[in-house]
């Protein structure tokens, strides 16, 4: 929901209404006291966030960034997926039989 920006025109009172777009505009001063007509006035507008992956940052880039980016992931992609280099398993010690003399 939307915040604006009102001020009173007869007591100069600053404030601020979170309200609906469909909502109708403030007409009084919430100033005890000062029954004021108000008037909403012209807001800055707020920041935006664009935040995960394929949401506006990797949208609108160049396409040497992006074959750039395509390099660095594929690079990385084959690193974590080749398997590991084998080792010779150790060897398994089994004791000698015991040799026997018949007497």
């Amino acid at each position: 929901m939307p915040t604006y920006e009102y001020e009173c025109q007869t007591c100069g009172h600053p404030f601020e209404a979170k309200q609906s777009m469909k909502d109708p505009h403030l007409t009084e001063c919430p100033k005890e006291g000062c029954p004021g007509p108000v008037k909403r006035k012209i807001g800055m507008g707020a920041g935006f966030i664009f935040k995960g992956n394929g949401f506006y940052i990797t949208d609108y880039r160049s396409d040497s960034y992006k074959a750039a980016a395509k390099k660095d992931s594929e690079s990385a992609a084959s690193a974590t997926s080749a398997p590991p280099a084998a080792s010779p398993a150790p060897a398994a010690s089994t004791p000698a039989p015991a040799k026997t003399t018949g007497a």
